[in-house]
C-alpha cells in the first residue's frame, strides 16, 4: 500500500514538473513577443523549388550569411570557423528592413546603441574565414508555421517574386521580437505593410 502511495506521489510530482517546464517555455516565448524590440527582416527563400514542407515555410534571411569582414573578433591564424554562438548587430535601413552592421563570435564587446539590436545566432564549424567569405548563421527563426492549406499560395507567391526582376515585388518580410539577451521569436509574416499571419502570445 505504501509503495503504491509513493508511486502515485512520484507520478504527480513528475507531471507537475513537466507542466511547469512547458509553462515556463510558453511564458518565456510570450514575454519575448510582448516585450521584445521589433525588427523587420527581409525574407530570402531557402529553396524556391522546395519552400514548403507540410504546414510550415522554410525561411532564410540576408542576415543568415554574415561577411567575414563584419566579424570584429576573428581568431588570428584560423582558416575555418568553430561551432558556437555569434552575436549579430542589426540596424534599420531606410527601406524599413534591419540588416547586419557587425558581429562577434561568442558575445558582443559593447552593448547595442538604442537604434540598434543584437540578435543571438549559432554558427557551425567548417565555414571559411578567409577574406571575401561568409559565415552561415542559424537564429532559430528559420521556420514559420502557417494555417493548414495556406502554405501553397505563399510558396507560389514567394517563388514568383524571387524569380521576378523587379526588386519592389520582393516585399515579404518577417517581423521578429528580440529580447535583451538577443533571443528572437517570429512575431508575424508580412507582405509589404500587410500582415498575413501573426503569432499568438499563447
Amino acid at each position: 500500500m505504501m509503495a503504491r502511495y509513493k508511486l502515485v506521489v512520484a507520478a504527480i510530482v513528475l507531471a507537475l514538473a513537466q507542466i511547469g517546464f512547458l509553462g515556463s517555455m510558453i511564458v518565456g516565448r510570450a514575454a519575448i513577443l510582448r516585450d521584445g524590440k521589433e525588427v523587420l527582416l527581409k525574407v530570402e527563400p531557402v529553396d524556391p523549388r522546395d519552400l514548403l514542407r507540410g504546414d510550415y515555410v522554410r525561411l532564410g534571411y540576408d542576415i543568415s550569411r554574415i561577411e567575414v569582414e563584419k566579424i570584429a573578433n576573428l581568431p588570428q591564424g584560423e582558416l575555418t570557423s568553430v561551432e558556437g554562438p555569434v552575436v549579430v548587430r542589426l540596424k534599420k535601413d531606410p527601406d524599413g528592413y534591419w540588416r547586419a552592421t557587425s558581429a562577434w563570435l561568442g558575445s558582443a564587446e559593447t552593448p547595442a546603441p538604442g537604434d540598434e539590436v543584437d540578435i543571438l545566432g549559432h554558427i557551425s564549424n567548417g565555414w571559411s574565414l578567409t577574406p571575401g567569405s561568409t559565415v552561415s548563421v542559424d537564429y532559430g527563426i528559420e521556420r514559420f508555421y502557417v494555417p493548414e492549406g495556406e502554405g501553397l499560395a505563399i510558396e507560389e507567391e514567394m517563388r514568383k517574386r524571387n524569380a521576378d526582376a523587379e526588386p519592389e515585388l520582393r516585399s515579404f518580410g518577417i517581423k521578429v521580437a528580440v529580447d535583451s539577451s538577443g533571443t528572437g521569436q517570429i512575431k508575424a509574416l508580412m507582405d509589404g505593410d500587410t500582415m498575413l499571419f501573426e503569432e499568438p502570445l499563447y
